[in-house]
């Protein structure tokens, strides 16, 4: 007897041990944070935003609907059930890339095609309201050149000048600085450093940074930076290299897993310190999700590199191997919860003007921002925001698409549908809230949802299918009634 109750005082005790260690576990692991979610303002009432092909819906508001209350669902009764209660990652925000090509064709454009276009991104009310943007160090491919800010065999860069960025770029990063009410979170990227500083001599074709231009190469963000903000153009976070495992016809380097911790850790890290901006911390990998992982885990592993890494960026195009890879954003988010996950490229190509109206092109953002936020991102950033009849300028001929293209001898713009199916996002998701619960018991109706720092809540729904399907969009035992268009996008905001 003495034995038995022995046991269940041990037993007993094991108990509250682990119950006590799984709680804490849970809020130190766990990216669900109820304790801090925003103070939800419950509105009675749903009001429906859609794009759908076939009609003329363009983030266009379809109904407004009314709470009424709806018990146990059935299996044959379509659903997405949304639970503010339990949430996640905080949201940065939705951007586009201001390249040497987007201010070009801007600059061509009339006054009134201008301010139309800085509307159209930057403007919450009346466009779709970007909060992030990107631009590049150095040229890239989307340059109608090939530059650099110093003088070849310069090491101690004092010849430093973006007399070249002054003419199209810094003039339109202002300008949508302005346009997005004053303030643009902006990151920079280096696509390649001078070709006299790599081991190919070349800014295209890859090659590697030779290690006795390290610590110059390092003192080029500073001097970027400096240059840009002294010019009123504040830079937010840099990342360390344009897709560092790629060998393109295009401005790019070659960093291994290692080398790129190492350049952190070693070089550009303490530079950014020692120069009074620490605070401008750096975004890693920079390339597709296929690596993401490898990448991410030896970064993060080197607790010195982490040290200067606010997340790690990632692009989509490894599509190319057979498919996308949206898991690996999750398993990232699942072993490093501290740091964030940002989609920093995206785009669609080839460019041609006959396959410009094609519904794919919205529905591949579509599909891809709403795994990328289940997945764990804090938010999502398009190449480039404009581009001009061509697909370009491009230097190298590799023309793509934007969400909007000009014509620029007709002085014309032309919105494609992803700007629409980005704007369902950027639109409704406002910088500081914090993604939620939305579950949908249909495999066709993909979705997302974020309460916002001012309670109100947008839940994004996508169908991919050619068929209506109505359902219901479901709250703490109250629905609403609605249909998903075919091959539509929708947010609900209540």
């Amino acid at each position: 007897m003495k034995n038995v109750f022995l046991l269940s005082v041990l037993l007993f005790g094991c108990f509250i041990f682990i119950a006590a260690t799984m709680k804490t576990n849970n809020k130190s692991n766990d990216r669900s944070t109820v304790d801090t979610a925003p103070k939800i303002s419950h509105s009675p009432t749903v009001t429906i935003y859609a794009t759908a092909e076939n009609t003329p819906h363009r983030l266009s508001q379809t109904e407004t609907l009314t709470f009424a209350p709806f018990g146990q669902p059935f299996e044959n009764q379509a659903c997405v059930f949304v639970d503010p209660a339990h949430t996640f990652q905080t949201f940065t925000g939705i951007g586009g890339a201001l390249t040497d090509a987007a201010a070009e064709t801007f600059a061509k454009l009339p006054p009134a095609k201008q301010n139309e276009l800085l509307q159209a991104y930057f403007d919450r009310e009346k466009g779709i309201g970007y909060t992030l943007a990107r631009t590049n160090i150095n040229s890239c491919d989307f340059s109608s050149d090939m530059y650099t800010y110093v003088k070849d065999g310069d090491k101690a860069l004092s010849s430093f000048n973006i007399a070249h960025d002054e003419k199209y770029k810094i003039p339109f990063i202002k300008k949508a600085i302005a346009a997005a009410g004053g303030r643009l979170d902006l990151f920079v990227s280096p696509w390649s450093p001078p070709a006299w500083m790599k081991d190919n001599n070349n800014m295209l074709q890859g090659g590697k940074l030779k290690p006795e231009f390290y610590d110059s190469w390092a003192n080029y963000y500073v001097k970027f930076i400096q240059a840009y903000e002294k010019l009123g153009v504040p830079v937010w976070r840099l990342s360390v290299q344009n897709e560092p495992m790629a060998k393109q016809t295009w401005e790019s380097c070659l960093y291994t897993a290692q080398e790129e911790t190492d350049f952190i850790k070693n070089h550009l890290g303490p530079t950014l310190k020692r120069n009074k901006l620490g605070h401008k911390k750096l975004i890693a990998w920079d390339h597709n999700r296929d690596l993401l992982y490898q990448r991410a885990n030896t970064l993060l592993s080197d607790k010195k590199a982490a040290s200067y890494i606010w997340g790690i960026g990632f692009h989509w195009y490894e599509i190319w191997n057979g498919g996308r890879q949206y898991e690996n954003v999750k398993r990232v988010a699942e072993a490093f919860p501290g740091k964030n996950l940002l989609l920093t490229e995206a785009c669609n190509y080839p460019f041609s003007w006959e396959t410009f109206d094609q519904w794919q092109w919205g529905e591949q953002y579509g599909e891809n921002m709403i795994h990328d936020f289940n997945n764990g991102a804090v938010g999502w950033t398009d190449w480039n925001i404009l581009l001009d009849e061509t697909g370009g300028p491009n230097h190298v001929q590799n023309f793509c698409f934007a969400p909007v293209h000009a014509k620029t001898a007709a002085g014309t713009l032309h919105y494609m549908n992803s700007y629409y199916y980005i704007g369902h996002f950027s639109k409704f998701i406002r910088p500081g809230a914090k993604r939620i619960v939305s579950s949908s018991n249909r495999a066709q109706l993909l979705t997302t949802a974020f309460v916002n720092p001012d309670g109100k809540v947008a839940v994004v729904v996508m169908n991919e299918t050619g068929e209506k399907i109505p359902y219901r969009m479901y709250v703490g035992g109250q629905a609403v009634e609605t249909v998903s268009l075919p091959h539509s996008i929708a947010t609900m905001v209540f």
